[in-house]
């Protein structure tokens, strides 16, 4: 059997990732920086962890004898992806992560030629975002005649975690991009959109998420637009570092998670399609795992990949808890 290791496996997200992995019977080594953390993570799981830090890139590989993924869950993921991807690289071994952050995209996407050359398959977001997403956009993208625009919106369920908080931080600091005629630009239009996520429109905010590109290499779109929807009672209040751990299990149980996206054809008529799942925190474990269950399994793409185009437009239905709902096309004229 092959091992996986879960970097950040102490974190709120992280721990929920590791318990999921020995519930389906992976074999797994837990790592990360937290000495004592990993030693009570560890006892608990019953596997073996391994503590480093990402400071000294050179040190990194050492680590990762006999492991043939990496499964980075350790955010803000501008700090951690770089390291561990090229550490990757260099072994021939694969590395998946959790994040939204569209710069580690970008990353992975440019070291494709060098993942290719090793065998090292690069896939950031294979969690919540944006499993629910990539799978949506294909789906709806196969049901058209010459599609042209894609917009993608996504509505945060519930509070965010602490982690989470920080990382959106790197988000809004990508500033507003759209993509155009497959070129990531500076938005021009940075006006709010309006999506009907299953009861009534609500304002959307534009956002740089990582579905900027991997619904482009997904579904070859060349025009994609981004937006999020943050109730009141998601939004970080005070000093994100100050936040707590996560969401309660209640609060994962009672608030469940959409996205929609909207693709117009070549004809004016624009086409909808909505995902519901689970909340994306608890989503996240499942897809983490069950995408690092396939690529150990022999699913797998040398170079940068996106979650549909190696495991199928359905891989987020595997997920239970999870539906697409298709709506009919209206003319945007």
């Amino acid at each position: 059997m092959q091992t996986i290791m879960i970097y950040g496996a102490t974190g709120y997200t992280g721990k929920m990732v590791a318990l999921q992995a020995k519930k389906v019977g992976l074999e797994v080594v837990i790592a990360g920086r937290n000495r004592q953390k990993l030693a009570e993570l560890a006892e608990t799981l019953g596997v073996r962890a391994e503590v480093f830090d990402l400071n000294d890139p050179a040190t990194i590989p050492a680590h990762l004898d006999n492991i043939a993924l990496v499964l980075n869950c350790a955010g803000p993921f501008a700090q951690t992806a770089a390291a561990l991807m090229k550490a990757c690289i260099e072994r021939g071994i694969h590395y998946l992560d959790i994040t939204a952050e569209i710069n580690v995209y970008r990353l992975a996407e440019s070291l494709h030629d060098a993942a290719a050359k090793t065998g090292t398959m690069l896939m950031p977001g294979v969690g919540w975002d944006v499993v629910p997403t990539d799978s949506l956009a294909v789906t709806l993208s196969r049901l058209i005649k010459d599609p042209i625009h894609m917009r993608i919106a996504l509505q945060v369920a519930g509070s965010m975690s602490r982690g989470s908080a920080i990382s959106a931080g790197e988000i809004i600091s990508a500033g507003i991009l759209a993509r155009v005629e497959g070129h990531l630009v500076v938005k021009q239009n940075a006006d709010t959109g309006w999506f009907d996520f299953g009861a009534g429109a609500v304002e959307c905010a534009p956002l740089s998420f990582g579905d900027l590109v991997t619904a482009w290499h997904s579904t070859g779109i060349a025009n994609i637009e981004m937006f999020v929807h943050v109730p009141d009672a998601a939004l970080a209040q005070g000093d994100p570092a100050l936040l707590p751990d996560g969401p309660s299990a209640d609060e994962l149980a009672s608030t469940p998670a959409r996205a929609v996206v909207e693709i117009t054809a070549a004809d004016g008529m624009v086409h909808r399609a909505i995902i519901d799942t689970v909340n994306g925190y608890a989503y996240t474990p499942l897809a983490a795992i069950e995408a690092a269950r396939r690529v150990i399994d022999g699913t797998r793409q040398p170079g940068f990949q996106t979650p549909a185009s190696v495991f199928g437009d359905d891989f987020a239905l595997s997920i239970p808890g999870t539906r697409i709902t298709i709506l009919n096309g209206q003319s945007n004229h």
